[in-house]
């Protein structure tokens, strides 16, 4: 059996952000699956990533300025039938009322803890893989 390779955007405007997010899910966030990433610091850009390319995930950083993951995940999903699965990370469980609005499928709260992110990750990918 081979890995089923998904490609996961990372939006934050702090690579740091960035970095940590892909460090907690890895490359290999659970059997059979691989991950490449790539990466956004913009609004604009993740837009253009995602009309551009096949992305199989969004991994969206709520805190980021001056566009939020929270905008971006609501544009998205207000505008492709088929946008991918998304998963917004917030700084306060109390904004999970903000993602629900949003529309996004996840949420994870800062500080990630890599079992949680792991899993949250390959969940939506399974759910949401292309028949």
């Amino acid at each position: 059996m081979t890995d089923r390779l998904c490609t996961v955007l990372l939006y934050s405007d702090d690579q740091q952000v960035r970095d940590r997010m892909r460090m907690a899910v890895g490359t290999r966030p659970a059997p059979g699956l691989q991950i490449e990433f790539v990466e956004a610091s913009t609004y604009a850009e993740t837009i253009r990533l995602v009309d551009d390319y096949e992305i199989d995930l969004l991994l969206l950083d709520g805190e980021a300025s001056p566009g939020g993951g929270i905008g971006i995940a609501r544009q998205i999903k207000d505008d492709r039938d088929d946008s991918p699965p998304t998963c917004l990370v917030i700084a306060r469980a109390a904004d999970r009322w903000l993602a629900a609005y949003a529309e996004v499928d996840a949420t994870l709260v800062h500080p990630l803890d890599p079992v949680t992110t792991g899993g949250t990750v390959a969940e939506l990918l399974r759910t949401h893989a292309p028949a």
